[in-house]
């Protein structure tokens, strides 16, 4: 894959996304959807021509990562807008999603074909999908949290606070089959389904982290305040987890760090 056409394709991406983005913030929501859902559109585009032309999927490395999670975002966005009309959530999903984007754009790595032993398996691409969505889906929930957090209107807190709960229960469950996927996966590449392995140990945290979220707002449901600045915390696990992992000494004794291949 060129990496010009990368390059030209987030160019084209990034003039529809903040087209999108002034739209919506002078108020015309129906044309704004429409340039998010083409900007969307461009990049999944993107991905079907990287991984036809990789003849593999584009999963290996922390950037072949990171577009995925730049695909789903504004697609979670744009969801929840069709739902509930969250102007501000689009443009938040949209930004990060753009953010990661450029992240690629000052990092651009060569797309190789290079795919080792361990990941030619059927619990590859399954394993990552669910990740990439769940990761997706919990950051929203962040997005909603940081939002609580700097908003002092009550009754806006209480709405949205529902939505970051909608959020983290779909996207725990998609975690929840991540680490399932990923034992499965072990077990077919290095014969066993659990191994202490550092990244392993991280998903482990990142899932735990969740599950307290979830338990603390059954149990305590008015405490909306410290739930928020629980799913910021989460989400910092969840980040560390990711890509703190993989550049962080203890990652030569992983089996799960790809990107020298």
């Amino acid at each position: 894959m060129n990496l010009l056409f990368f390059q030209n394709i987030f160019l084209v991406i990034s003039c529809v996304w903040l087209f999108s983005l002034i739209l919506i913030l002078f108020k015309k929501n129906s044309i704004g959807v429409l340039f998010a859902t083409i900007g969307t559109l461009l990049l999944l585009f993107f991905m079907v021509q990287l991984w036809v032309k990789l003849d593999r999927p584009p999963m290996r490395t922390l950037g072949e990562t990171r577009l995925w999670y730049a695909l789903f975002l504004p697609s979670i966005g744009l969801l929840i807008y069709a739902k509930w009309k969250y102007t501000w959530f689009l443009l938040y999903t949209v930004l990060m999603a753009w953010i990661f984007l450029f992240i690629n754009y000052l990092h651009l790595e060569n797309f190789s074909k290079t795919l080792m032993p361990a990941l030619q398996s059927i619990w590859f691409i399954p394993h990552v999908l669910v990740y990439m969505i769940a990761y997706a889906l919990l950051a929203a929930s962040s997005l909603v949290a940081f939002k609580n957090l700097i908003n002092s209107k009550k009754n806006q807190i209480i709405e949205t606070i529902v939505l970051a709960d909608q959020l983290v229960y779909v996207g725990f469950s998609f975690l929840t089959l991540g680490l399932l996927f990923g034992a499965l996966w072990a077990k077919t590449a290095w014969g066993s389904y659990w191994t202490w392995d550092p990244k392993e140990v991280w998903a482990f945290l990142t899932w735990l982290a969740y599950l307290i979220y979830l338990h603390y707002r059954f149990f305590k449901p008015i405490e909306i305040k410290k739930a928020n600045w629980m799913l910021v915390l989460a989400f910092v696990i969840l980040l560390l987890c990711w890509f703190w992992v993989n550049y962080s000494p203890i990652a030569k004794n992983s089996v799960h760090t790809y990107t020298n291949y």
